[in-house]
């Protein structure tokens, strides 16, 4: 059956989630990024979260939006659908403890020649209503059709790189045999295509996968070290188109296309390579406050 468009402007009702200082350590090790400031109790003002921690409380808002999409599709059509954009804006750190609120909109659906592309929006805010993170999570149900009219979102804008610049840097991760299922507790995300053979070669893998969320945040740490200091405040915007997969154990490279100074702050744009040599990882943004 195919995806409704009708579905564009379903919301469900807000998430509460308390994010303690257990939580954000977990996913920080996880990463396997050490830093003081997201491992060390002892800091003034404690520790913070991870630039890419907004994806752990957004799961069961991400469950919730994704259940009511798939309301209208067969089992097997809606196994199709894989994590294809990610789009997060951070208004402030995370310092927990504190007690998030997230909403989620479906904003977006339309015909791509792969399939069914849906678009949900996150918002997170904090117990004073002030604003955290803004999530634009992007799926892609292969080889589903769309019933009713192309209703495309409406987007903030990413920066473009100049294609014309060298590549600045090439950065290592290595990806251990338990990536996934360390990702998958550390950050309370349960998808069984990443940690069950099983499930994973009946969806048609060749083997577990990482999860996407993960290989990006691997990325975005080993761009903070290299590029700014370790410094997650800077941490304005990430995004990315997810391709490839990246099997366990492996290893992938962290491509730093270029650095560009922007109005809004600066611009690294990068890609993620696999072992395989396939692009896990296409058209990262990482952007950074001035």
């Amino acid at each position: 059956m195919p995806l409704d468009s009708s579905l564009v402007g379903k919301k469900i009702d807000s998430v509460a989630n308390e994010i303690d200082a257990r939580w954000t350590m977990a996913y920080a090790a996880a990463l396997q990024d050490y830093q003081p400031c997201y491992l060390d109790t002892r800091r003034p003002g404690g520790v913070i979260a991870h630039p890419m921690f907004a994806v752990c409380f957004e799961w069961p808002a991400a469950s919730s939006i994704r259940h009511r999409a798939r309301a209208s599709l067969t089992q097997s059509e809606g196994v199709r659908g894989v994590h294809a954009t990610h789009h997060t804006l951070i208004h402030r750190l995370i310092h927990p403890p504190e007690r998030l609120l997230t909403s989620a909109e479906v904003i977006g659906i339309e015909r791509r020649k792969p399939g069914a592309y849906e678009v949900a929006k996150f918002e997170t805010i904090d117990t004073h209503g002030a604003p955290v993170c803004t999530t634009y999570y992007g799926t892609l149900y292969r080889e589903v059709d769309v019933k009713g009219p192309d209703r495309p979102a409406e987007l903030p804008p990413v920066p473009v790189r100049n294609e014309s610049a060298a590549v600045r840097r090439e950065l290592q991760i290595e990806i251990s045999a338990g990536a996934a299922h360390i990702y998958t507790e550390c950050a309370r995300i349960w998808n069984p295509i990443h940690t069950d053979i099983a499930v994973a070669t009946k969806a048609g893998l060749p083997g577990l996968i990482l999860h996407g969320t993960a290989t990006l945040a691997m990325a975005v740490s080993r761009i903070l070290e290299a590029e700014a200091i370790d410094d997650p405040a800077r941490v304005a915007q990430i995004y990315a188109r997810f391709g490839a997969m990246v099997f366990m154990p492996s290893h992938a490279v962290v491509r730093v296309q270029s650095r560009e100074g922007l109005a809004e702050g600066e611009a690294l744009f990068f890609e993620v390579i696999s072992a395989e040599g396939g692009r896990a990882i296409r058209d990262g943004v990482l952007m950074l406050r001035s």
